[in-house]
Order: C-alpha cells, then structure tokens, then sequence
C-alpha cells in the first residue's frame, strides 16, 4: 500500500491489485464497508484496481476528494460506465440513471426536472401524498387490532408506488374489498417481485459485470434471470403507457393531461423520433426504480432507529404534540415547524444514505484526483457511506444523534472571542458565524414578517 499528502493533511492510499484482491475473496461486508477499514484518521481515495480485474475504479472516500471530483472535475466524470447488467436494464444506456452526459440526457433531466420534480409539480402531488398516507395510516390501525406486529417494508413500497403513480400515469393502485387492509396493492406486489428479482444481480459486488469469462459462461444464468425480470418490469409500464394512450384515442378526459406520460405524447406528436415509446418506457423506470427502494429504505431506518433510541423518539413526539397537536395527523404544511424530525431525518441518511455508493461515474478524459493521475475512462466510486462515518469530520460517528444538526457552532470550533484594531468601537477579530436554524415556536411569528 502506497500514500500521499493531500493539501489539508489527509492522506489518500492506494491499494494494490494483489490486497484488494485477497478482500475481495475473504470479506462477506458490503462493498461499502470493507472501504472504511482503512485506519482512522487518513482520507481514503483507494484505487481498487483488481477487484474489478478489467477496470480501473479510484474509490473516494474523503471529503477532499469528493468536493474535487464534483466540482473541478464535474464535467470531466459526468458519463456513466457501460456495464454489462446496465445495458440490459437501461434499455441499451438509455435511461436517466445510465446514459452520459449530452444531449438525450438532457433532455430525459428536463422532462423529469419539470413534470416531476418541480416545485409546482411536487406541491400539486401534496393532495395525493396525503391520500396514499392516510390509506397507509387506516390499514395499519386496522391490521394492528388483529395483531399488533406488523412489517413496515411491503407497505412503505406500496405507499412510495402508488404516489409515484398518478403524478406518472394518472392511475391508481388497484385493491378490492376482499384485500383492502393486506400489505400490498396488485401493482405493488408486481413490481416489488420485479425489483427483487433484478437488485440482486446489479452492483459493485457483482463480479459477473467484471469478468468477460463469467458473462459468456453464465453458471448462476444471471442473464436469463435478468432478462425475464426486465421483460416483466417492461410489460408493466408499458400496461400504463397504453392506458394513457388509449385516453388520448378517446378524445381524453378532463384530468387526461396532468400525467407526466401524457405530456410525453404531447412531445411525441412534435418530435416522434425523440420522445419514442422506449424513452417514455426508459424515464418512468427510473423514476419508479428510484423513487420506491431508496424511500423504503430511509424510512424504514428512521423508524429503527428512533426505536433503539427512545429518548430520541420521546422527544419526536413530543415536538409533534406542540406544533401540530392529537386532534389530526400530521400535513405537509408542518414539516417546516419540526424541526428536530428534520434533524432525525438528516441524521438518518448521514449513517445510512441511499445510495452509499452513488451511481457509479466515468471520466472522458485524462485528470488528477488527490495528486493521482487518473486515465480517461476510469470508473470512479464515491464511498458516501465512508465520509458520513468519518471521525475527521463528524463527532462520535458512529452514534445515533439527531441533535448534531441544530443551532451549532461552526465545524464544531468554539466561537472566537479575539478582539481585534484599535478602533474608537471594540468589534471581533472574526466575525460571528454560526448554523442559523429558526424555533419551532416562532415559525408563526416569523413567517408572518
């Protein structure tokens, strides 16, 4: 293992191909993980060169390191890598998460950006959120008279589809009398199956995306099993891409049109050969894919967490009781007044991010990460997970401890009390600077100025 000085002290290691290979047969961690064992106290930018046996992928793992590829290096490693399991997923590269940088991909972030994710969108879907979480809400009280124990993950999944659905495809999940308090919708129970079919064989750890001899052999038939997964995952949004279609052939309706594959046909009457059927197909997927696991999972460790640490959750409810009272649930119009459940969420994603280690990267040209020369098309991997538990940056990272993200002191350094010239006023050396957070009990008083 070689080392070198970066600018603000740390140091970033290069491991070499032999001991990366030995982690890579004796380690049963998450690839994520295994890259934060490297002693404390240095900024790891690990080059795992044999682990991927055909590639090159530097692995940062320092803040450092992070900032500079995203910042001065942002264009340089915007293209993605053209991983095997990726091109049966994407439909040849051509989804959002997947294609690089360039025209198509910005026009998938434009259509995605606006009927999606603006803010008009997202306040427009406020109605639907809350309909899909009071349902959640009814089924749960229902299911917990019967027998209180119950398992959150199928109904989270439910819960982030069917939002996802109507702002998508103007439908909803489909439940009758006989199921209405069971943990899954029909939709949900199709396309959960799907991803479970499909997540284990795509990742970092999958040396089937690495090893050419393992791709033309396929012992475990990973290619058949993704390929049928995806023919079922196609078959479902295609269900609702014909759905809208067939709405706009009956001269539509007077909701036909808010649907974001709706203004995709719009689109398509313009410009057919851009906004084709597999595009449509190709955004929805990622849309879906992206919006239904990774809310799952952030919630899902929120709720653990505040379990196994009650007085967290003690003071969770009681914030709750304050602002927004017993008489009603909570809406998203008092998200801005809890703010310590703002804090436990921060928190939450800080020891488990999504995705920890990002979508993968790929550079176009030749650059310099940490003072290492990195050669065009090098896969990079930024170890979220690393820098999240990081000791240089974070006190006592390992716990649990929502309050981190309150009215603080700067990068935790005491305020400085230097007085400073010898003007006729005394004024500090250093101007005040603190993380500025407002009360929850002048959220009224404040908004109101």
């Amino acid at each position: 293992m070689s080392s070198v000085h970066l600018a603000d002290g740390h140091q970033c290691h290069l491991v070499t191909p032999i001991a990366v290979v030995a982690v890579g047969l004796v380690e049963r961690r998450t690839s994520y993980a295994i890259t934060t064992s490297v002693p404390s106290g240095h900024a790891r930018c690990l080059m795992l060169a044999a682990v991927l046996i055909t590639r090159l992928a530097p692995t940062v793992s320092s803040p450092a390191c992070a900032r500079e590829c995203f910042t001065e290096l942002d264009v340089t490693f915007a293209n993605r890598p053209r991983l095997p399991s990726w091109q049966f997923l994407s439909m040849d590269f051509s989804m959002l998460a997947t294609c690089s940088f360039g025209p198509h991909w910005r026009t998938l972030r434009r259509v995605a950006a606006v009927q999606l994710l603006s803010t008009h969108r997202v306040s427009c879907m406020s109605g639907v959120i809350s309909g899909e979480v009071h349902a959640m809400v009814r089924r749960l009280y229902r299911s917990a008279t019967a027998s209180p124990r119950i398992q959150l993950k199928q109904r989270l999944f439910e819960l982030s589809l069917s939002v996802l659905m109507e702002p998508i495809a103007n439908t909803k999940a489909t439940r009758s009398e006989a199921d209405a308090d069971t943990d899954m919708s029909v939709e949900a129970q199709e396309f959960r199956k799907v991803m479970d079919d499909i997540n284990p064989h795509v990742g970092l750890a999958n040396l089937w995306e690495y090893l050419p001899v393992m791709r033309w052999l396929d012992v475990s038939g990973i290619k058949n099993k993704l390929r049928a997964a995806v023919t079922r995952r196609d078959a479902f949004l295609q269900r609702l891409i014909d759905a809208e279609r067939r709405k706009l052939d009956d001269g539509g309706s007077e909701d036909w049109g808010k649907s974001m594959i709706a203004v995709m046909f719009t689109l398509q009457k313009k410009e057919p050969n851009v906004y084709t059927d597999t595009m449509i197909r190709g955004l929805c997927t990622s849309l879906f894919s992206a919006g239904t696991d990774t809310i799952l999972a952030d919630i899902e460790w929120t709720m653990s967490l505040l379990l196994n640490h009650p007085a967290a959750l003690k003071m969770a409810h009681a914030e709750i009781d304050r602002c927004v009272g017993t008489s009603r649930l909570v809406s998203a119009e008092d998200l801005t007044r809890l703010t310590y459940l703002q804090c436990i969420i921060r928190e939450t994603l800080r020891l488990y991010p999504a995705a920890p280690l990002l979508l993968l990267h790929q550079s176009y040209a030749d650059c310099k990460i940490g003072g290492h020369t990195i050669p065009s098309g090098t896969m990079l991997i930024v170890n979220v997970y690393a820098i999240h538990r990081d000791s240089n940056m974070w006190e006592d990272p390992m716990k649990f401890r929502p309050e981190r993200f309150e009215w603080d002191l700067v990068d935790s350094v005491e305020v400085d009390m230097t007085e400073g010239g010898e003007e006729f006023v005394i004024h500090k050396a250093v101007p005040f600077e603190a993380l500025c957070k407002p009360r929850a009990d002048m959220y009224d008083v404040l908004k109101r100025l």
